[in-house]
């Protein structure tokens, strides 16, 4: 990272938005951890055509797997967008851009379905189907 930071992570660390702190690998097996019971969650709460639950629950697996890649890389964030910015940046080389974008539609479906009570069938499995592959991404990465 270093010099080639993007002006975005900068300010974002400059606001403490996101924080340099040590790398933690067993917060990290944490994070992973409620990463898999949130995905079961929405995946039994699709099976109850419970869509904007299964919204919700699928965007926070991929939040708490999110979350552990950050936490290995010595890092940790104060909101959503922080989250994504660090996604992008520290693991520009090692996440496809269609998750790191899956991980960004996941977020804002979950706001819609959280504060607009928009959600949607379609949008459900496509959260659930993006949380599985993104989990199991950050788990190769993360070598857990």
């Amino acid at each position: 990272m270093g010099n080639g930071m993007s002006p975005e992570l900068k300010r974002l660390l400059a606001e403490r938005r996101i924080m340099r702190t040590k790398p933690d690998r067993k917060l990290a097996e944490e994070e992973l951890k409620e990463a898999r019971s949130d995905l079961a969650d929405a995946k039994d709460s699709l099976e109850r055509n419970k869509f904007k639950w299964t919204t919700v629950q699928g965007y926070y697996s991929m939040f708490h797997s999110a979350r552990a890649l950050i936490f290995s890389r010595g890092f940790r964030e104060k909101s959503h967008y922080a989250l994504l910015i660090a996604l992008k940046e520290i693991f520009r080389n090692e996440l496809e851009s269609s998750l790191i974008r899956a991980f960004e539609d996941g977020m804002n479906l979950r706001q819609e379905a959280d504060y607009g009570l928009k959600f949607s069938e379609a949008g459900a499995l496509d959260v659930v189907e993006n949380a599985e592959k993104f989990m199991e991404k950050a788990r190769s990465i993360l070598k857990m």
